[in-house]
């Protein structure tokens, strides 16, 4: 897969993420605004209706003081009619009829006493002299309806004036009953369809609390609702009724329960978007390592088979067999490059470590010195024929480790032998191999003065495949495989290595692995 389709593959897949990502964030936030306004019109329906009760009762309450008292004076004015109707004096006519005879008729004039003045211009017509009986017991319902209607008519008209003008001068306290608020709230919540705990408070005009019920708070700004009692009163005698809903926050969010799993996969899926991509990027970096390899591979295992072949040619010369230096010259370059290509089938053969978890160690306990002198003495002769020196520090007074001997003498050799690669041109090599104790640990570190590299590539140096870049030529050759090689090993050792390196000064690698204690 090439790097461009990558990156397209990798901008695709961040688009949908972030476009999926803003679709559920959006979706979030429409659900918390109609959530949000939902419970603020139900808060503000049920208050209203509170209000609208309380002026009812209120009204209710005027009313019934009225009544009571209109029917207190009528009884009194009741109880005067008739008691100056009893000691009134009954006056009598006498009528002479055409026979000569007399009729005495008296006239009772309590009757027209009694009857109230406005009842006199009645608004219905009074029944002619000839009527019938039924026709008199309407006119009497007329008027006691008529009578009626004009006596309620007042009550409610007297009971509007004292509203008016006496009501909004009591305190809030005496016009109101605090338990049949908090009744009253309870009602109108559950009839809106919000069964919610709440506290409430009710405060005069002049901004003082006269009662507060418990839990009430004004921390949570936005969980407190304000419905004015008695709007028609004067602006300066307003009274204020809040109430506070702990569990607002909780209510508004209660549907948004799907948003948290839905988050989480998809950070999930963010994460596995990453990986994938990572991956993607570390195998086409790999597959050009590789390429790589099998090129260096090629050359370094060509270059031996071509001298050895040409060696062999050589041999079928006659005049060869007749000149013994000749012929022990050309068996030593046979036998010189077949050692360089078992070498190098060896490097290759390495690989198959990198295959398995951990490699097959033979361990057992060796002293660090006696094998870090053991390989300074092996390298002396090479670091001698180039004019250079190479020197030992053996600090460590606790040497005593559990490595497998051969993997761990490979290691010192393979970093040594880098140190020789890599030096500088007409410099002479300078190694120095150094071992110290560092708690229950020996760190042995190996430094040299070539041409180092830069703090990017020391921490790429272990990776398979990987080498220095140094563009289109190689003056070394190699696979990448020696260090990540010495790595790996050192790692199923327990142990740790890091190489400190700087541009044109040199290199140093410092191994650090657990001794055991002499009891």
């Amino acid at each position: 897969m090439k790097k461009s389709t990558i990156w397209l593959l990798a901008i695709v897949m961040v688009t949908a993420f972030f476009a999926l990502l803003f679709l559920q964030v959006r979706y979030m936030r429409t659900t918390l605004d109609i959530r949000t306004q939902q419970f603020d019109e139900q808060v503000n329906r049920s208050l209203y209706n509170v209000m609208r009760e309380l002026e009812q009762v209120q009204t209710r309450r005027y009313l019934e003081q009225d009544m009571i008292e209109s029917e207190n004076r009528y009884s009194q004015y009741n109880r005067s009619q008739i008691s100056q109707s009893i000691t009134s004096e009954q006056s009598s006519t006498t009528i002479t009829h055409p026979d000569g005879s007399e009729t005495i008729i008296k006239l009772d004039r309590t009757e027209q006493s009694l009857r109230p003045q406005h009842q006199r211009e009645s608004v219905f017509l009074s029944p002619n002299p000839g009527s019938s009986t039924i026709s008199r017991t309407q006119y009497d319902m007329q008027q006691s309806l008529s009578k009626r209607y004009l006596h309620e008519r007042y009550l409610l008209d007297e009971v509007i004036f004292k509203i008016m003008s006496r009501a909004s001068d009591e305190p809030i306290e005496k016009r109101v009953d605090f338990n049949k608020i908090e009744q009253s709230i309870r009602y109108q919540l559950a009839y809106n369809g919000l069964n919610v705990p709440f506290s409430f408070q009710v405060v005069d005009y002049n901004n003082k609390v006269v009662y507060s019920s418990p839990g009430f708070s004004t921390k949570q700004k936005d969980a407190i609702y304000t419905q004015i009692l008695f709007p028609m009163d004067p602006p300066a005698k307003l009274n204020k009724l809040k109430v506070y809903f702990p569990t607002r926050r909780d209510y508004v969010y209660g549907e948004l329960s799907f948003f948290i799993p839905s988050l989480i996969f998809t950070v999930i899926l963010l994460i596995t978007f990453i990986f994938t991509v990572v991956s993607l990027f570390r195998q086409k970096r790999l597959s050009e390592m590789k390429n790589d390899f099998i090129n260096n591979m090629t050359h370094e295992l060509k270059t031996p088979v071509s001298t050895i072949s040409l060696a062999s040619q050589m041999l079928k010369d006659e005049s060869i067999l007749k000149s013994p230096e000749v012929f022990r010259h050309v068996t030593g370059v046979i036998h010189d490059e077949t050692k360089r290509l078992s070498f190098q089938v060896e490097k290759v053969l390495q690989m198959s470590l990198f295959d398995k978890q951990r490699a097959t160690l033979k361990m057992k306990e060796i002293d660090a010195n006696d094998l870090v002198v053991s390989v300074a003495n092996t390298h002396a002769l090479k670091v001698e024929k180039l004019g250079g020196t190479l020197d030992i520090d053996l600090q460590a007074e606790e040497s005593t480790i559990n490595v497998d001997e051969m993997h761990f003498t490979n290691v010192i050799f393979n970093i040594l032998d880098n140190a020789l690669k890599y030096k500088k041109n007409d410099v002479p090599p300078e190694l120095m191999i150094r071992t110290r104790n560092e708690g229950n640990k020996i760190i042995i570190s190996i430094e040299d003065n070539g041409i180092g590299m830069r703090k990017e590539d020391a921490k790429k140096v272990f990776e398979r495949f990987y080498r220095v870049p140094t563009g289109n030529r190689h003056d070394v050759k190699g696979f990448g495989l020696g260090l990540a090689y010495v790595k790996k090993i050192v790692t199923d050792m327990n142990g740790t290595i890091r190489a400190d390196s700087e541009l044109g000064k040199g290199t140093k690698f410092i191994i650090s692995l657990p001794v055991i204690t002499q009891k």
